[in-house]
């Protein structure tokens, strides 16, 4: 009854050509052996010829080829693989971050800490495609905005997208597609494009598909607040928003920029430029890119949930499609964050602009204000001593915070360049949250503003956060008089009511504590 239900709404989606579905899922029609998009211009297929599938993998397991006319492999990627913490949901992660295009499946397998057996046989269940068919149609996606958006060479797209080989690489796409790679870059319209590739410094510009809305100031000011000089760089006009920063990536350092501008519906379009060492770590960028702006959001249904309270829908409506602001440097927000505790945002960025400058690594980048990669943990170990128990602090220290909070930010680089704190994307939030709070000096607050921004939880409520407490109290939400205890646990209860979009309820909450001001009032 369920399926059938689910296969009724979806069909429905499909007659009214609905876009918000665009990559939630697939829509194959039996008669012509096509799969597209529920938006799809084309006449609406009998209900009876009709078959859904979650992934374009599974479509394509099933022997149907990607259309034509609007390109499924084009659209934003799904929403569930943001908000499913099982296996299924993580694995998906790990895969679309092409942890199968160096290894096998054992190595996805060390990482979930499941056997690889049980991984095959649970994606199979749940999506429809075992592994590696998943991977196969995400490089396919990757290979084909490459193949219209630059004039890579088709051996250089095949490299870049994670493909073994250029055999593998047409073979893939003359299946999904139906069309040789040739094909595919000769229709395509690049005329928009004005930055070619170049050979010698790996350079290339990419589209950003994106579901609206999306708020593209509140996402480009959150970052440009806490901009860390020579590592970021941030300009913020009317109609170009830009944010641009520098990359340790696994075949050396690159660099990525991001820009915005409205279309005549003042939609905001995405595309973004990086430089990177090696054209095998340009898929790596593109999936860290994707996660730092939310964009594999379900604006309209998180909209649509947390409209439901009378308190916050007037906010959902003057900033529709908030996003939850990642991060494209796990590890580097671990230090961000811990430097960050209980100061100022401008007396984090001190500290930590201080630390950039003394111990990052330079870099050349042709993109304006980056000169500077963040140190990565091994340089912090070594360059910022522990602390003396007694006597004075070295005055020219590169981190001038208080012994405890060293010895904090030594303890979580440690267990980064060990191996005992996890931030790949197939970590579980819970996982995350407890590897963190072992350490001395982290506490519940952080190790949940981690979760959200470095895994993207979207169900993350951080008890404690006086921030949020001030929003609450800004919008009439708490009973006046609590105590600070009490307005916590009255302000957690009603939360539960936002479920499963916590997290978005709380830049809701952020914003209106600020005044206005997007984000938290954190130095994070």
């Amino acid at each position: 009854m369920d399926v059938q239900k689910n296969a009724a709404e979806r069909y429905r989606a499909v007659q009214s050509r609905d876009r918000r579905f665009d990559g939630q899922f697939f829509t194959a029609v039996k008669t012509t052996g096509i799969y597209c998009r529920p938006s799809c211009p084309a006449v609406t297929p009998k209900s009876s010829n009709v078959e859904f599938f979650s992934t374009s993998a599974a479509a394509h397991e099933a022997g149907f080829r990607a259309c034509k006319r609007c390109l499924p492999e084009a659209s934003p990627g799904s929403p569930a693989w943001n908000l499913r913490q099982d296996l299924a949901g993580r694995a998906m992660r790990l895969i679309r971050m092409g942890a199968l295009n160096d290894g096998d499946l054992d190595a996805l397998s060390s990482q979930l800490g499941y056997s690889p057996r049980h991984i095959h046989r649970t994606l199979v269940a749940e999506l429809g495609a075992g592994p590696a068919a998943l991977a196969r149609a995400h490089r396919a996606q990757v290979a084909r905005n490459l193949l219209v958006s630059s004039h890579l060479r088709l051996a250089d797209v095949a490299f870049s997208a994670g493909f073994g080989s250029v055999r593998q690489f047409n073979d893939t796409m003359r299946q999904i597609y139906a069309v040789t790679p040739t094909e595919i870059r000769t229709k395509a319209d690049r005329s928009a494009w004005s930055v070619e590739t170049d050979p010698s410094t790996l350079q290339l510009q990419l589209s950003l598909p994106v579901r609206q809305p999306f708020d593209a100031p509140g996402v480009f000011q959150f970052l440009a607040e806490r901009i860390l000089p020579g590592v970021e760089a941030a300009q913020l006009e009317d109609r170009r928003l830009r944010y641009s920063r520098t990359l340790w990536l696994p075949h050396g350092p690159g660099a990525v920029e991001v820009t915005a501008t409205p279309d005549v519906n003042y939609e905001w379009q995405l595309s973004m430029r990086c430089e990177v060492t090696s054209l095998a770590d340009v898929g790596i960028v593109l999936a860290r890119v994707r996660r730092l702006f939310d964009l594999d959001a379900d604006p309209n249904a998180v909209d649509a949930a947390l409209s439901v309270d009378p308190v916050l829908r007037p906010l959902v409506a003057e900033v529709p499609g908030t996003r939850l602001v990642g991060t494209a440097e796990a590890e580097e927000y671990v230090i961000r964050a811990v430097v960050g505790q209980q100061i100022s945002v401008k007396a984090a960025r001190t500290h930590l602009s201080r630390l950039v400058e003394r111990i990052g690594s330079p870099v050349e980048s042709s993109f304006e204000g980056l000169s500077t990669l963040f140190p990565t943990p091994a340089q912090i170990i070594y360059s910022v001593p522990e602390p003396p128990l007694e006597g004075p602090l070295d005055p020219d220290r590169p981190l001038r915070l208080a012994r405890r909070s060293i010895r904090t930010v030594r303890a979580a680089s440690q267990a980064l360049e060990e191996g005992t704190l996890r931030l790949h994307p197939g970590v579980h939030p819970d996982q995350l949250r407890t590897e963190l709070v072992s350490l001395p000096g982290i506490g519940q607050w952080t190790a949940a503003y981690l979760a959200l921004r470095v895994l993207g939880q979207p169900d993350d409520w951080m008890t404690g956060d006086v921030a949020l407490i001030a929003g609450a109290r800004r919008l009439g939400l708490l009973k006046s008089g609590l105590s600070p205890a009490a307005a916590h646990r009255q302000l957690e209860r009603r939360a539960q009511q936002w479920s499963p979009w916590r997290s978005y309820a709380a830049m809701h909450l952020w914003r209106a504590a600020a005044n206005g001001a997007p984000g938290p009032t954190d130095s994070a």
